[in-house]
């Protein structure tokens, strides 16, 4: 039944084949179904699932994203010796085991009870790289000794002082973060409806603020040391620390403010210029990569700046509602000279995120140009219901379900089909 043996995630499709009990720990490998228990783990602290799951106003950049997807079909080609398959990837030198990046989420303590600490572990034992979060609830220090020996990256969100920008770098750079992703398309928080109906805001309660609680530079302004190791209670009650709070609780008090302060340092509402840019690039010696890349001439515009790669991302559509689909944007943008030319060269990496549910969907970005892509929801559900496993196990079915398709539709390599949309893939409008 095993034609690939020493293919992983060939194996991994077997063992659950084999198991009789399904994939396990989540007892499924569709995506809607994982969601849905992740949902119902989430119940009894209400807001916590929407914070992750909701998106900006009517959600339609969110459904537009996954609809972008179905418009692509693809061209499967026969008899192809396809039985060793790899879906070993590259970027900026480094040999990963697939073309998944763990897309950077944040807050994560008021999913789970270990926090990023899931993720990063997971990341680790899979080969898989990680992307830490600036709104983390865990420092950097230790989401980095997490992580040990894996592979990582740190994701800013551009603080309002340069004082704490550069000291930010500096931690990230201490700790083992080989590349800077800027995310730039978050300068204020998006309308949110599902949030704004409950006043949900966990950074007003100082949770998903303890990369500022831990940073010397930041807590020095209130004449603070900086908090070593920081943890958040799990589960997280927004009513019972309101509560608290009106009650004078000191501590929670204490929390909401530097948790305020850390927000109006990173989501400050300071909208950035290319120019501003120039600062990032000039104090950081590593690979810089923006995040939220959707305009051909924002993309082109990147490589007058020193950038090494970008992110093709619409934040999940989370931020802007009738947004062009990601998917789309990346057609676009790779349908430009000046981008094919220096991504060719090896001068840009172009990554893809939102909206990837499915190993199909990673074949589909890849066919339009991406190197790799970054995987969000589909993860951070797995964590919710069962931890680090549950992250393991939802990479481990993208990737076997990527590399299935890979082999069925007559390739060996993502090699083969990268940039390769025009050959292999056709839209339903042309059909």
């Amino acid at each position: 039944m095993n034609n690939n043996p020493t293919n992983p995630w060939a194996d991994y499709m077997i063992s659950v084949y084999k198991g009789r009990k399904g994939a396990q720990p989540l007892g499924t490998v569709v995506f809607e179904e994982i969601e849905a228990k992740a949902k119902e783990k989430l119940e009894s602290t209400p807001g916590a699932f929407m914070y992750a799951g909701g998106s900006a106003g009517k959600s339609s950049t969110y459904r537009a994203n996954l609809q972008a997807f179905e418009k692509y079909r693809i061209i499967p080609r026969m008899l192809v010796n396809a039985t060793v398959r790899n879906l070993e990837t590259t970027i900026f030198g480094v040999k990963h085991s697939g073309p998944i990046f763990i897309a950077p989420i944040g807050v994560q303590g008021i999913f789970a009870a270990d926090a990023e600490f899931a993720p990063a572990r997971a990341g680790k034992n899979l080969r898989v790289p990680y992307i830490m979060s600036t709104a983390s609830s865990r420092s950097i220090e230790d989401a980095a000794a997490e992580n040990g020996d894996g592979h990582r990256w740190y994701q800013l969100y551009w603080p309002a002082t340069n004082e704490v920008l550069l000291s930010l770098l500096g931690r990230a750079k201490a700790n083992g973060f080989t590349a800077l992703v800027v995310t730039l398309d978050t300068m204020a928080l998006g309308w949110r409806p599902h949030d704004l109906e409950l006043s949900y805001i966990p950074f007003g309660h100082g949770v998903g603020v303890q990369v500022g609680t831990s940073d010397p530079v930041f807590m020095k302004r209130y004449g603070r040391d900086p908090i070593a190791s920081p943890r958040t209670k799990f589960p997280y009650d927004a009513v019972e620390i309101d509560k608290l709070i009106v009650d004078g609780d000191a501590a929670a008090r204490d929390a909401a403010f530097l948790g305020m302060e850390w927000l109006k340092e990173c989501n400050s509402g300071l909208f950035r210029s290319w120019e501003d840019l120039r600062f990032i690039r000039e104090n950081w010696d590593g690979k810089l990569v923006l995040k939220g890349i959707q305009s051909v001439s924002d993309a082109e515009k990147a490589l007058d700046y020193g950038v090494d790669g970008f992110i093709v991302s619409n934040h999940g559509g989370r931020q802007v509602d009738g947004a062009i689909a990601s998917l789309d944007a990346l057609a676009r943008i790779m349908r430009s000279d000046v981008i094919k030319s220096a991504q060719a060269d090896g001068r840009l990496t172009v990554l893809f995120d939102s909206g990837i549910r499915t190993g199909p969907d990673i074949f589909k970005a890849i066919a339009l140009g991406a190197q790799a892509v970054l995987l969000g929801r589909p993860w951070l559900y797995g964590s919710i219901i069962a931890g680090q496993e549950g992250v393991e196990q939802v990479i481990r079915s993208i990737l076997a379900d990527l590399d299935v398709t890979l082999g069925l539709s007559g390739f060996t390599s993502l090699d083969e089909i990268r940039g390769k949309a025009n050959e292999i893939l056709v839209k339903e409008s042309d059909l």
